[in-house]
């Protein structure tokens, strides 16, 4: 299905083409994440070609898409309560919650591999995707404390070992 999906949509190929999204896609279909393209009276409402829609994420199969956005909004699905993602649509902006995103989209992008300058490519993040590549790789993972904090990670060494797992970027669990 990931891969009849990804091949029925346009994908910048800096940001990895039609594999990574294929690989991304996949992934979000184990960890849960419903995805699906849009409908035709879901046209005025999509924003660069991704949307939230009762809880799924929806792609516009006519706009060219950055691999990596499938994952950071597909972060926002997951960092909800589980009582509230079905009914989930447009994103209220919400700073702990957006950060919470982006260090779920970090962790997701390791798993398929998608690259940090994929993940945060020049087009996105409101003209800040430098500093957050750049915060990331020396290992500023802002927003993974609001993911431990509900659960689905580690961030300190003793608690890790405690546990026999690993921190940050490993996830004990995708969906709050």
């Amino acid at each position: 299905m990931s891969g009849t999906l990804a091949s029925q949509c346009n994908w910048q190929e800096e940001g990895g083409g039609e594999a990574a999204a294929a690989r991304c896609l996949d992934f979000l279909t184990e960890v849960g994440i419903p995805v699906r393209l849009r409908a035709a009276e879901e046209l005025d409402q999509l924003i660069d070609g991704l949307a939230i829609r009762d809880g799924a994420l929806v792609v516009d199969p006519d706009v060219t898409i950055w691999p990596g956005d499938l994952l950071h909004e597909a972060g926002h699905i997951a960092v909800m309560p589980a009582d509230i993602r079905p009914n989930l649509g447009e994103i209220e902006a919400n700073r702990d919650e957006e950060l919470m995103a982006i260090a779920w989209s970090y962790a997701a992008a390791k798993v398929c591999d998608i690259g940090l300058r994929q993940l945060f490519h020049p087009a996105g993040y409101r003209g800040r995707s430098e500093f957050a590549a750049s915060t990331y790789a020396i290992g500023g993972f802002a927003g993974s404390d609001g993911l431990a904090a509900h659960g689905m990670t580690v961030i300190d060494l003793p608690t890790a070992l405690a546990q026999g797992v690993g921190t940050y970027p490993n996830m004990l669990r995708w969906l709050r």
